[in-house]
């Protein structure tokens, strides 16, 4: 399936699906020259679960919105101490507590150790199977610093 939709794909437009400017700028530096992109906010359902089977569904969902190709990305923020928690709810969380408080999740613990996961989703079309792509990148938590415009950012 993945050799197959690639082909595809090099021929096709693929909607990446975002609302986040900063995430569409970082995907278009990265593929653009490969494969034509577009960008569109489409409202999904904040899923629950495991970030690889949230990613799929939500490849899918839009697919269907979309009518043709696209590609989706969820970001998450895992705590190694709270085994993996923020996870796929980090930016519900964000939005409740600030900055502040996902760094005070670990005031307790000594292991302020963390990562990040990205995980992206392609499909075809919604009846398509989805192919799925992860990334992560090791940090640690720390008192929020440098420039407050990108999520989590300055806690990582």
């Amino acid at each position: 399936m993945a050799v197959e939709a690639l082909k595809v794909v090099i021929t096709r437009l693929v909607t990446f699906v975002t609302g986040n400017a900063k995430k569409l700028e970082e995907v278009r530096d990265i593929i653009e020259q490969s494969i034509p992109l577009r960008s569109m906010k489409i409202d999904l359902p904040e899923l629950q679960g495991e970030p690889d089977e949230i990613s799929k569904q939500k490849a899918r969902l839009a697919a269907e919105k979309v009518k043709g190709p696209v590609l989706v990305e969820d970001t998450c923020l895992c705590y190694n101490d709270l085994k993996g928690l923020r996870g796929p709810y980090v930016k519900w969380h964000l939005d409740k507590t600030g900055l502040e408080g996902l760094n005070n999740l670990l005031h307790a613990y000594e292991d302020k150790s963390a990562y990040a996961l990205c995980t992206f989703s392609f499909a075809l079309d919604a009846d398509s199977e989805q192919v799925t792509f992860n990334g992560k990148t090791m940090g640690k938590i720390v008192p929020p610093r440098g420039p407050k415009d990108f999520g989590w950012d300055p806690i990582f």
